[in-house]
């Protein structure tokens, strides 16, 4: 399989609703007191305003018919003049996903190392993301591409 990155477009937005779905459902299956499943946390409109960003750039991997297999949402983020916290310039996976049918195929390598070679192009200090800890096989993923735990949110269910 032949496997190429590229900017999303809106002709993508049925497709990416779909991964958004099944990125929804591994999250309620894990934890289903708080992810409501089946849904999406974007509509359609709202994809198109974030494709028409250029501080939330949205990748897609497709394979040789064109067709996302796997996507990712990401965020511009710059601290600046803040009291602790220095200004670096930080690339946020909001929302990654690769399609069910094909997570061990390289999917998600290649879009992450696309990623990564947009944040070193465009002068990012790091790459950060949130995970689920019910979500085991993308916190191996993350681990296995080098990135490590920055903070931890805890809780306590009452």
């Amino acid at each position: 399989m032949s496997l190429t990155v590229r900017k999303a477009s809106e002709k993508d937005i049925p497709r990416i609703l779909d991964l958004l779905v099944q990125v929804d459902m591994v999250h309620h299956l894990g934890r289903p007191d708080i992810f409501k499943g089946p849904a999406t946390k974007y509509s359609g409109e709202e994809l198109k305003d974030i494709l028409q960003n250029e501080g939330t750039p949205v990748f897609v991997c497709v394979d040789e018919r064109d067709i996302p297999l796997g996507h990712a949402f990401c965020i511009h983020k710059q601290v600046t003049d803040d009291s602790v916290l220095t200004d670096i310039k930080t690339l946020y996976i909001d929302d990654i996903c690769v399609d069910s049918e094909l997570r061990g195929k390289s999917v998600g390598k290649t879009l992450y190392e696309y990623v990564t070679a947009y944040a070193k192009n465009h002068g990012f200090y790091n790459i950060t993301l949130n995970v689920w800890c019910c979500n085991q096989s993308a916190m191996k993923f993350y681990e296995a591409m080098g990135l490590v735990p920055q903070r931890i949110c805890m809780e306590k269910i009452l």
